[in-house]
């Protein structure tokens, strides 16, 4: 693309951006190393969720083009890339990840248009992915296995082996962040990559795998757009997937889980989410808040580790709520173009819908809202959604149970240490919470009780390539991230050595 980084921060016409992209890039499959069309012929459009128009046709992949890729995975793994010595792959992934720190502002615009987040944010995920697959080519020549002292007649050892072709399967919330994720770790193990991208967000996979030519094997890397009943069905139920990665809703997650146990192949899943934060009474409530509205507010709450339930102290919520509300009312929702922006529309016009049903619900269930609770006015025709509040939330209500994906946060209120804990974990899920408190008794019995696969004190975050990410319960099991996603996309072999006493 002609889009450089001067000019980037220069559009404003979403017109402008979508026939940049239309009139230089094509999007179909990636498979053996080409842009391949459907047997089908048939496409799908993205939408730009800020304009509610088409960006672009995208191959819309089935069965067919999964079979076909999966072969091509197998002959390039068998031919070359299981061949290859953990340097050699990691001098590979590096060569890629300077072709795509390239095309950073291309991919940032994909992202952003794709995805509706603002160009900031769109940028730093763009980042984030790359960075992430940087990290997996430079820890992978550490990784292996090690050895055993078992007797002095032996030599016992461990190797850690690639399964071969892994399918994936990534979200339409992060899409460039969650292709990094995904790949690299599974490329740099020695294993080859069948993933397909969620039809709501595909441009910056399909991108990412173009941008791979010449530079990975052929059929090492394989991108296919389509839906998820179509292809991402076929890819968990092939029986020549060795390995099979799920990012997305639990319900999904339980068919890919189902879909694999049919060939005995292992899945790491990671899933929902209606992840907790408690504020104790003497947390400093200037960090709690810029850190807890970043937590729900932040790719428009789009995010599953989102932190939705602010369980707050009885002596403090008043005040806690009424600077939480003016924090809400503070964002700038409008165009991902405009650089004032600080919160873009809702992805799809699925998730429109949802935001409606749930905010009528709160109020329903007698939740009261405090702000929000209504699409937000703008000059565009697209999905865009007021930061929302409900306070008076007794933890049953449906908006304290379910994952909205969305804007929305939950406020009720404790009197002790053991009240906040139960209500914390009275969920489904458990991928991520929150504490504030500048007391580390309490801070540090908080990481033990709580049921979340990461827990954050006085902040929610950082993800970082180097810290695991997980969730337990039904927000899965698994870690993508961290040296543990290797482990995952390796396996385990153990040696053993015989041998006599040496004889003169």
């Amino acid at each position: 693309m002609a889009t450089t980084n001067a000019s980037l921060e220069e559009l404003t016409s979403h017109e402008d951006a979508i026939n940049d992209i239309v009139e230089e890039l094509e999007f179909e499959a990636w498979i053996d190393g080409e842009s391949v069309e459907a047997d089908s012929k048939n496409t799908f459009r993205t939408l730009d969720p800020a304009v509610d128009k088409p960006i672009t046709e995208v191959t819309q992949c089935g069965s067919a083009e999964v079979d076909v890729a999966v072969n091509a995975g197998w002959s390039a793994f068998e031919s070359q890339w299981k061949e290859t010595t953990q340097t050699e792959r990691a001098k590979c992934l590096l060569e890629w990840v300077d072709v795509l720190r390239e095309h950073e502002n291309e991919l940032t615009l994909l992202e952003a248009i794709d995805t509706g987040k603002p160009l900031n944010d769109a940028r730093w995920e763009v980042q984030g992915g790359i960075d992430t697959i940087e990290y997996y080519a430079s820890i992978i020549r550490t990784h292996g296995g090690r050895q055993i002292q078992a007797s002095t007649d032996a030599n016992i050892y461990t190797r850690k082996e690639p399964y071969g072709v892994v399918g994936q399967i990534t979200p339409w919330n992060f899409p460039m962040w969650a292709f990094g994720w995904k790949i690299g770790p599974s490329l740099a193990a020695g294993n080859v990559s069948v993933l397909k991208p969620s039809r709501y967000a595909p441009l910056t996979s399909i991108r990412a795998a173009q941008l791979s030519k010449d530079i990975l094997p052929d059929g090492v890397l394989n991108v296919l757009p389509g839906k998820g009943s179509e292809a991402g069905a076929a890819l968990s139920e092939h029986d020549k997937v060795r390995k099979v990665a799920f990012t997305g809703s639990v319900e999904i997650g339980k068919i890919a889980m189902k879909a694999a146990a049919d060939h005995i192949a292992p899945v790491s899943l990671e899933l929902g989410g209606k992840s907790p934060f408690i504020v104790f009474p003497d947390a400093d409530l200037d960090t709690v808040i810029s850190s807890l509205s970043t937590g729900i507010f932040y790719s428009t709450g789009e995010v599953c580790e989102a932190a939705s339930r602010a369980i707050v102290h009885e002596d403090i919520v008043d005040e806690f709520t009424e600077r939480f509300v003016e924090e809400a009312e503070s964002y700038v929702v409008g165009d991902p173009l405009d650089s004032e922006t600080t919160m873009g529309p809702l992805t799809n016009k699925e998730q429109f819908e949802s935001m409606k049903r749930y905010c009528e619900l709160g109020q329903k269930e007698g939740a009261t809202l405090l702000t929000g609770g209504e699409p937000y006015e703008t000059d565009l025709d697209g999905w865009f959604w007021k930061p929302t509040v409900f306070a008076d939330v007794d933890n049953d209500m449906r908006i304290a149970q379910e994952e909205i994906f969305g804007p929305v946060q939950t406020i009720n209120s404790f009197s002790t240490y053991d009240e906040a804990i139960e209500i914390a974990n009275d969920s489904r899920y458990g991928l991520a919470a929150g504490v504030g408190t500048e007391n580390n008794s309490i801070a540090q019995n908080a990481i033990k009780d709580l049921d979340a696969g990461s827990v954050w004190i006085n902040g929610y975050g950082p993800i970082l390539p180097e810290t695991p990410f997980g969730g337990f319960k039904d927000s899965g099991f698994g870690n993508d991230l961290g040296e543990e996603a290797l482990e995952h996309y390796s396996r385990t072999k153990t040696v053993g050595i015989n041998f006599d006493e040496p004889q003169i």
